[in-house]
């Protein structure tokens, strides 16, 4: 039966190693005495141990959310550490000093002590399953119990970066243009409530008959100030509503991700991610001596969308029956055909992970070709977008006084 853990605490402490020299540093543990005693297993006597204070508001290194690029980063140094031939508990303090982000810190001193305390790494990864997922736990424990650790925390730091960049990439690709309508709405919304009420005060000292276009810019500020508060509360809820059904509800992230598919600009950057994403973790589970079945498994589950998710786990049934991956692959209907033919060359050839370490850098380099001409293509959009919005709102409210110049 599990039993609720309780929360660990940094503490410094200062004490005195085998060999009579003073050493100090920082360890998690749920007491100082609890320190103490991880500290005597190190062969380490304690002199001085103190809990860090946390600060109650933390700016710069202070606490912060765990991101995937900082375990990334934690990984890549592990295998650094290891590779150069140092112990496995002293690399944990190594890595740690130089992290600022005080919730990685202590997931990483928490990993040592875990390791400290008699545990393999993979057993103290799987202790922080927020942070390791299933496939890096595997793919580490998969490594300690074939001696090469460091070989394996190399793959997945290499897995993790490749992802993280591929994840940057559509990132920038979309939040371009939704950064840049959303800035033309709010400057659209202040021209509407804040300015424009001043040109309708002239206006009216004219008592002269407005342009069309003056008028409907009129009839939109009186629309603004009416009901801005409704309408801003109501977009609230519809994001609010969004969110919450993309995590609680399968069916409608499903649904969602089938239409994202079908778009005509994002649709194809979608899909060419979802491949570079298969062929990435796939050649990194095989070459990690991962059997296909399994590393399929874990496959499906890092694709990022629903329609690649079934073809997977389809591919993964028919290849268990005995079928071929690429004939597998070709049935789904999903799959760029050069992916099944490089897949189909790997299996006849027994390279099947390079080949497909090949077609993930492709795709990976088409995703980020892909952002970049979707980014140059939307540029004259937007802008002709805010040209016709904001530069309309601007004409329509100065009509009236160019009108009043020439009547002059």
């Amino acid at each position: 039966m599990a039993t609720k853990k309780e929360k660990k605490s940094a503490f410094a402490w200062e004490g005195v190693n085998r060999k009579g020299q003073k050493v100090k540093g920082e360890m998690t543990g749920q007491n100082g005495a609890i320190v103490k005693a991880l500290l005597r297993k190190q062969g380490v006597t304690p002199t001085k141990v103190r809990k860090i204070a946390q600060p109650l508001f933390a700016f710069g290194g202070g606490k912060k959310k765990v991101k995937p690029s900082d375990i990334a980063f934690f990984i890549r140094q592990m295998a650094t550490m290891i590779k150069a031939g140092v112990p496995l508990v002293q690399s944990f303090d190594i890595v740690a000093d130089g992290i600022d982000n005080l919730t990685m810190k202590e997931v990483v001193y928490g990993l040592r002590d875990y390791v400290s305390a008699g545990n393999d790494f993979a057993t103290a990864l799987k202790q922080y399953p927020q942070y390791f997922d299933d496939l890096t736990c595997n793919l580490v424990e998969s490594g300690e119990q074939s001696g090469a650790l460091e070989t394996m925390l190399d793959r997945v730091a290499n897995y993790k970066e490749k992802t993280e960049l591929l994840k940057a990439k559509i990132k920038k690709g979309m939040m371009y243009p939704i950064i840049t309508l959303t800035v033309a709405m709010v400057v659209t919304a202040i021209l509407l409530i804040k300015v424009v009420p001043t040109f309708k005060e002239m206006f009216d000292s004219f008592n002269a008959e407005l342009p069309a276009p003056t008028q409907f810019v009129l009839y939109l500020s009186e629309g603004a100030q009416a009901y801005w508060m409704p309408v801003l509360g109501l977009l609230i809820g519809i994001g609010v509503a969004f969110s919450q059904s993309m995590k609680r509800s399968p069916a409608f992230k499903d649904n969602f991700e089938r239409f994202a598919l079908k778009l005509p600009v994002f649709g194809d950057l979608i899909q060419k991610a979802a491949v570079a994403r298969y062929a990435r973790v796939l050649s990194t589970t095989f070459a990690a001596g991962v059997p296909l079945v399994e590393a399929l498994e874990s496959v499906a589950g890092a694709v990022g969308n629903v329609v690649y998710r079934q073809a997977v786990l389809r591919i993964r049934d028919e290849v268990s029956s005995g079928q071929q991956m690429h004939f597998a692959m070709r049935s789904t209907g999903v799959f760029p055909n050069m992916v099944v033919q490089m897949t189909s060359i790997g299996e006849e050839s027994g390279a099947l992970d390079q080949m497909l370490d090949k077609a993930a850098t492709y795709f990976e380099n088409q995703v980020d070709d892909a952002v970049d001409n979707m980014t140059t293509l939307m540029e004259p959009f937007i802008m002709a977008f805010l040209g016709v919005v904001i530069g309309g709102l601007i004409i329509a409210m100065y009509l009236p006084v160019f009108q009043m110049g020439q009547a002059v």
